[in-house]
């Protein structure tokens, strides 16, 4: 027999094939959409970092010292952020700490040297 177009089998083996294709796709914009999301809770958390560096440096030497302070970012995510402050001669060094949780708990460090 010679007929034409394809069979009910042809059909249902292309949508299985199809199926899983589309599972793997979704599985990957799940883990896409995380990824995406960490980049920017890491970009929020290094600006602020950077603010509170920039601040510090911008102040009269000798008034830099240790603290810590909470911001809050636009994504309603609260960063703690503390900094301390180590002097050696004529020089501080400033280490800047930002953790935040997003169903993980996360850190970034930053560290300078002021010079008097």
């Amino acid at each position: 027999m010679n007929s034409k177009g394809f069979t009910l089998i042809e059909i249902l083996i292309s949508l299985a094939i199809l199926s899983l294709s589309l599972l793997a796709l979704a599985g990957l914009m799940v883990v896409t959409t995380k990824n995406n999301s960490f980049g920017g809770h890491l970009t929020e958390a290094v600006t602020f970092a950077q603010d509170k560096l920039e601040e510090l440096r911008a102040i009269n030497w000798s008034n830099i010292v240790s603290g810590s302070d909470s911001k809050e970012g636009a994504t309603k995510i609260v960063y703690n952020r503390s900094w301390n402050v180590s002097t050696n001669g004529g020089i501080k060094t400033i280490t800047i700490t930002v953790d935040w949780n997003d169903k993980t708990n996360h850190s970034i460090r930053l560290l300078s040297v002021v010079s008097q």
